[in-house]
């Protein structure tokens, strides 16, 4: 009896990077589970301070997390249950895989890591540790998505699928705010961690740190992942055989951004080829407001268009039935969804769920829907992409030895340097 009280006790629960998306997977989780929020780091004291009184409103207990600058800290505690990772996709790795130490299973925004080797050590630690970590690439836990798996893909109704387009465009990313010291509320040292230490920007935090390749890996890691890790997960596919990509800043040259504003990468499976796109000037070719974000599925049955908004099977026989579903909205049974600041309320059903089969895998100790793996192929293949750009080359991938075939040049560009004290992480 004792055993099973144990296993009622609310899991305990602290966040890593209390920003816009960290908060939101928190909300989330709280939304489905009598989990008691128990600490909260950020090095932005701002931020932190918002985001314990919103969570000493939202839990059950209505207690105030303990606060830290310094996850390191907060960690060393080691009597969290779960951790969530929101920081800035630098601080990744680093983060998640602390967590795993400290006896966390883990939940970390995509994509997870900044390189690839990173990605291969958080792999690796959370099968040597026996974590639970789900990713959060939540259209595998979308419910019109996972309606269209079930309706559309798994039937048949779209025959043999040979082609993909990803895509994404929008506006934006072009910086011309001229640099200034960080506000006296940042920890900026602690901010930019294992990065290169760049002249602070006000447009860098607390979202525009997606604009620099110091921090992330541009829209097609931002973006691209989502719709890409969708397009596997819909297929059944895993690495792909070739990466190519071309692109670069062909528009935005006077900003301060270094992420391209224009890309296409082909992600080469032999027998089925996605091919990703993102413009953030000019318009879209699709005149469809609905598909300016998505993927676009080609069978010789049929098309399925995909997008966080909704989805539309277009059957190629006359005598054929369309089908269409628009993203299942729930406010009504979550009527907090309505008020609460930064929320995507088109995704919040979807996170409900990746969160409930987070919880699911680790009360079984199996494998989320969107485990760790499934985030290192999705992120790496989009590093992968950036890397083909620079290279000028396409690239051919060895799942097994998880290397560039044939390649010393890019093969050392699976790691990127870390600023000291800060230690790259080792797969070994």
């Amino acid at each position: 009896m004792a055993a099973q009280a144990q296993d009622q006790k609310p899991k305990r629960v602290g966040l890593i990077g209390c920003g816009w998306y960290g908060k939101s997977d928190l909300m989330r989780l709280i939304q489905v589970a009598p989990v008691e929020v128990v600490s909260l780091c950020d090095v932005d004291s701002h931020m932190l301070e918002g985001a314990a009184e919103l969570v000493a409103v939202r839990q059950a207990s209505h207690k105030k997390p303990r606060l830290y600058g310094d996850y390191r800290k907060m960690l060393a505690e080691k009597d969290l249950d779960i951790v969530l990772v929101g920081t800035p996709d630098h601080w990744h790795a680093l983060a998640a895989i602390a967590a795993m130490h400290a006896g966390a299973d883990l939940f970390c925004q995509k994509p997870i890591s900044a390189d690839v080797a990173e990605g291969q050590a958080m792999l690796a630690n959370a099968r040597k540790l026996g974590r639970v970590v789900q990713v959060g690439t939540q259209r595998r836990s979308t419910p019109h998505l996972v309606d269209a798996v079930n309706k559309v893909i798994r039937p048949g109704l779209l025959g043999t699928v040979a082609a993909v387009d990803i895509c994404c465009y929008s506006r934006g990313r072009s910086i011309l705010t001229p640099d200034a010291p960080p506000p006296e509320y940042l920890n900026y040292e602690m901010w930019t961690g294992p990065a290169p230490m760049r002249p602070f920007n006000p447009v860098k935090h607390p979202k525009g740190w997606r604009s620099f390749m110091e921090y992330g890996n541009g829209i097609i890691g931002d973006m691209g992942i989502h719709m890409f890790d969708m397009t596997r997960w819909m297929l059944g596919l895993g690495w792909p055989k070739r990466i190519s990509s071309e692109g670069g800043i062909l528009i935005h040259k006077d900003g301060k951004a270094n992420i391209s504003d224009t890309q296409v990468a082909v992600f080469d499976y032999d027998d089925v080829k996605i091919t990703w796109q993102h413009r953030n000037w000019g318009q879209p070719p699709n005149p469809d407001p609905k598909y300016t974000w998505s993927a676009t599925l080609y069978g010789d049955k049929g098309m399925l268009k995909a997008s966080v908004w909704s989805y539309d099977y277009i059957p190629i026989a006359k005598n054929g039935t369309p089908i269409h579903q628009d993203v299942v909205y729930e406010l009504e049974q979550y009527p907090e969804d309505k008020t609460e600041p930064g929320i995507e309320k088109h995704c919040a059903p979807a996170m409900r769920r990746h969160m409930q089969n987070f919880l699911a895998a680790i009360a079984t100790r199996g494998r989320p829907v969107a485990d760790i793996e499934e985030g290192y192929i999705s992120t790496s293949c989009c590093i992968l992409a950036n890397m083909s750009m620079k290279l000028g080359r396409s690239l051919a991938w060895d799942p097994r030895a998880q290397q560039v075939i044939g390649d010393d040049e890019a093969n050392g560009l699976l790691a990127r340097p870390y600023r000291a004290p800060w230690v790259h992480p080792s797969a070994a």
